[in-house]
């Protein structure tokens, strides 16, 4: 029988050791153990963190925080952008599994952040879809590229963290329901930025929690 769920400051320890061992090219018997066990998790899942990261294939979540099946709950998608489908996904998992913890994981390199400061710079004709995720990506990172006076190379961790920090901005503005439980069921919502190179996840607050 599972125990409690965890709080938002265990979640995060976890996450934390868990990259530790990533970075330190270990990988936990617990996550190789959990796939021996797929008849437990095939009648019920309790992820203890909930993380929206971007689709490159580069990042996995599962890997980087070197967990195992039925650990966490993923949505991925590019530029990790909060559209209705993700908040939906969100909003499903802390109230399905009173999920604690949300971590926006944002990635160094990103390649839809990187396409929409092209696109900042140059707008160019693209499919209604891919508008779709650029719309999105531009409005938090367009200062940052003005402050850099266009330089689209130098401007990208800045870009890459702020995207992280819009995105966690939107969860908040899409969700009446993510607010109230951040502000009265201990839900904690924070970012994170993935060094591709180096496997190390940096965790920053975002404590301006959503008011009214």
């Amino acid at each position: 029988m599972q125990g409690p769920q965890l709080d938002a400051d265990q979640a995060l320890a976890r996450l934390r050791e868990g990259n530790r061992r990533f970075v330190d090219h270990v990988i936990s018997l617990e996550a190789l153990l959990s796939h021996a066990r797929r008849d437990e998790h095939a009648r019920a899942q309790r992820p203890f963190a909930v993380v929206l990261g971007c689709s490159d294939s580069r990042a996995p979540a599962e890997f980087v925080f070197d967990q195992g099946l039925g650990d966490l709950f993923v949505i991925r998608v590019a530029g990790n952008i909060a559209a209705p489908s993700q908040v939906g996904s969100i909003e499903f998992a802390v109230e399905q599994f009173q999920t604690k913890l949300v971590v926006v994981l944002g990635h160094s390199n990103c390649g839809a952040v990187r396409a929409t400061l092209a696109h900042c710079m140059a707008p160019a004709d693209t499919s209604p879809a891919l508008h779709a995720i650029v719309d999105r990506i531009a409005p938090g990172i367009a200062p940052v590229l003005a402050g850099f006076g266009g330089a689209a190379d130098a401007c990208m961790p800045q870009a890459i963290r702020a995207n992280v920090m819009a995105t966690i901005g939107n969860l908040r503005s899409q969700s009446d329901y993510l607010r109230y439980a951040e502000l009265q069921g201990g839900l904690r919502i924070v970012g994170a930025d993935y060094d591709l190179g180096s496997g190390f996840v940096d965790f920053f607050e975002n404590t301006s929690a959503a008011r009214n």
